[in-house]
């Protein structure tokens, strides 16, 4: 899942929310000396990709992308879920979707001393193009996907993914509308475990 999913499957908490978006920054041992919903937060994270990765839905996916699309399907299937949760954000959220976004990004802005590096330069990169709230425009995805593509230590085609994913808009939909909400059940379900923890 990408940025705007993290989050919302995070729920309300801030550092929840903070350590879901740390997730795509943090690599290896999570950190000590982090708050604990911050820590949970990273934690939830990777426990989200690893029931995506895995899920029947989303393999069976992965398999509308022929090479050399096939091996950065991960990355699609990532990118456009985001989009399809930003598009129709009102059947997922009973906050709008702008108004999710600004909040976001001033979360992001309040504990920018606590981001590393690379993450305050997406932030700002976020700011720049109104992320979260942009993902719903078709076009922004193909930008986002052509960023990520230059930071790919080979050459990939991403730059010229978007008319795919389009021409397959209607399947991803449909599945992305099955997985998603199993995915919800099973981030709140891991929350509710860990706090039956403390």
């Amino acid at each position: 899942m990408n940025h705007l999913a993290h989050a919302v499957l995070a729920g309300p908490d801030d550092d929840l929310i903070l350590g879901g978006l740390l997730g795509d920054f943090v690599h290896g041992p999570v950190p000590t000396g982090l708050r604990r919903g911050v820590e949970r937060g990273i934690r939830l994270h990777r426990a989200i990709d690893v029931y995506t990765d895995g899920h029947p839905v989303v393999v069976e996916l992965r398999r509308l992308f022929d090479p050399p699309f096939r091996r950065y399907a991960g990355i699609l299937l990532d990118i456009w879920f985001d989009h399809l949760l930003a598009r129709d954000f009102a059947r997922w959220s009973n906050t709008p979707l702008a108004t999710y976004s600004e909040a976001l990004l001033a979360l992001l802005r309040r504990h920018a001393t606590e981001l590393p590096a690379d993450m305050r330069g997406f932030v700002a990169y976020m700011q720049r193009n109104d992320l979260p709230a942009a993902y719903a425009d078709a076009a922004m995805i193909g930008r986002a996907l052509a960023g990520v593509g230059t930071r790919l230590s080979r050459a990939n085609p991403l730059h010229e993914a978007l008319p795919l994913l389009l021409e397959r808009d209607a399947a991803l939909r449909e599945g992305f509308e099955a997985f998603f909400p199993q995915l919800q059940t099973f981030a709140r379900a891991w929350l509710a475990d860990m706090a039956a923890r403390d």
